[in-house]
């Protein structure tokens, strides 16, 4: 599985020097070259089990993960950045750019949608979600009325995202407590953060 074009390579017929001897031996054997795809999949499954090797929290308790998002649009174009903290001082940051239009409003959303997708395919049960957005937040909370049809409609997608979890609750903080994940946003919405997909690490 490879994204890389090693059967043009090998199969080309001006093949020379060290790749002719690589492409007879290579045919004695029956390979068949596939692309790779989206490696998301592989990447939560090998987080997983990386997180499941360590110490187990206690019975009857689950640990809360915390998810911080900002969603950021201009001229440029919009995008989104979130950072999920979980047990063992482990850190998931995931960059979006979207390939389509979209206000800060509509952005905000996209981004609290992609960590709480991102928190439920790595099997969070209890999450806290901070963001800088006081309308995201208060129509979630039931504040605020969506009386906007998108509005609306990102809305009812997160209720239905809720019962996913456990716990679940939406933290409004102000930007400057969310510096660092409006920083990244507005990279990844001028296409500076393009081209980054999930990364986990440790502290």
């Amino acid at each position: 599985m490879t994204d890389l074009p090693i059967q043009k390579v090998l199969k080309k017929p001006d093949v020379a020097g060290r790749m002719v001897k690589w492409a007879v031996k290579l045919s004695e054997f029956d390979i068949r070259y596939e692309p790779r795809g989206p490696i998301k999949g592989q990447v939560f499954a090998d987080f997983v089990v990386e997180l499941s090797s360590g110490d187990a929290p206690p019975e009857g308790s689950v640990f809360r993960w915390v998810l911080s998002v900002d969603g950021s649009s201009n001229q440029q174009g919009s995008g989104a950045r979130v950072i999920l903290e979980g047990p063992n001082g482990v850190l998931i940051e995931q960059s979006l750019r979207f390939a389509f239009k979209a206000n800060n409003n509509q952005a905000e959303y996209e981004a609290l949608i992609a960590g709480m997708l991102l928190a439920k395919e790595i099997g969070a049960r209890r999450l806290t979600a901070k963001t800088d957005s006081l309308l995201v937040t208060g129509q979630v909370t039931g504040e605020f009325q969506a009386k906007d049809p998108q509005m609306a409609a990102y809305l009812e997608y997160v209720r239905t995202l809720k019962v996913s979890f456990i716990a679940f609750e939406l933290i409004h903080v102000p930007r400057e407590q969310n510096a660092k994940v409006d920083l990244l946003a507005k990279l990844a919405s001028s296409g500076k953060g393009e081209g980054r997909g999930p990364s986990s690490r440790r502290h």
